[in-house]
């Protein structure tokens, strides 16, 4: 029994990892599908990728929010999914597609750097760390299947610079995940606290302007040095924001109030 057969065996008939087995794939102006995926998407944006889209585009986050996304429901009742809004034309293309393709393509968002793979993450693991599975999507209208250039999920998510957005949105799925345990009872559908939270996961700008009125990296152990990053590095700001989160609804994270 191979490594894969194991792996296999954790999940149902019809998911099944793909380990280091090799598939087939490739996308381009000349298969016949270009762009057919890129269209009536309900496509989950993560913090990172907003940042990444929002800094590509030379615009605030909060005007990112305002005209590229809507709020959907998200695995838990308590903290929304933040979805990308399609252009409202007949076939609800992305906003960021062009004639030509995507116009976003170095910053595009996780999903669309992950696909034709999705990715589950066992966040519970017996040795001391997280663990990752790729699984191949199926889609009637994709014909990257069946071309023949030859892959391993390694090798894509190489090709496709996936693991630095992991990195980050696992972060993030540790503070989603404390947010699914509804760490602000009592205050309601969109409280202060609820608010605060949207602001620091979505709205980066706001949350630096809030930090800097409120002399919040004063209020912590940080080095001066990172303190100047803090204040002008967005990804770096984000990290903060996540451990902030976390002290400030459960006492837990790694900052240290003076």
């Amino acid at each position: 029994m191979t490594k894969n057969d194991d792996i296999k065996k954790e999940f149902p008939k019809g998911m099944e990892p793909l380990g280091s087995s090799v598939f087939h794939f490739r996308c381009g102006p000349d298969v016949k599908c270009y762009m057919s995926c890129c269209r009536k998407l309900d496509l989950i944006l993560y913090p990172y990728d907003i940042i990444r889209l929002k800094n590509r585009l030379s615009i605030s986050s909060e005007e990112f929010m305002r005209c590229h996304t809507r709020l959907g429901p998200s695995s838990h009742p308590f903290f929304p999914a933040v979805m990308l809004k399609m252009t409202e034309n007949v076939e609800q293309t992305c906003p960021f597609l062009d004639r030509q393709g995507c116009t976003v393509y170095e910053d595009r968002p996780t999903a669309c750097r992950t696909y034709p793979l999705e990715r589950a993450v066992d966040r519970s693991p017996t040795r001391g760390r997280l663990k990752e599975y790729y699984f191949m999507t199926s889609h009637f209208y994709c014909l990257g299947h069946k071309e023949k250039k030859e892959w391993t999920v390694k090798s894509w998510l190489r090709d496709q610079k996936v693991q630095h957005y992991n990195a980050v949105n696992d972060l993030w799925a540790e503070v989603e995940t404390l947010f699914s345990k509804n760490p602000w009872q009592g205050e309601g559908t969109g409280g202060p606290r609820q608010q605060i939270a949207f602001m620091v996961c979505y709205n980066i700008d706001g949350f630096r302007l809030f930090a800097e009125q409120n002399r919040l990296f004063e209020q912590f152990k940080l080095g001066s040095s990172q303190r100047r990053t803090l204040a002008c590095d967005d990804e770096a700001l984000l990290k903060f924001g996540f451990e902030w989160l976390k002290y400030i609804l459960t006492g837990t994270g790694q900052l240290r109030h003076k």
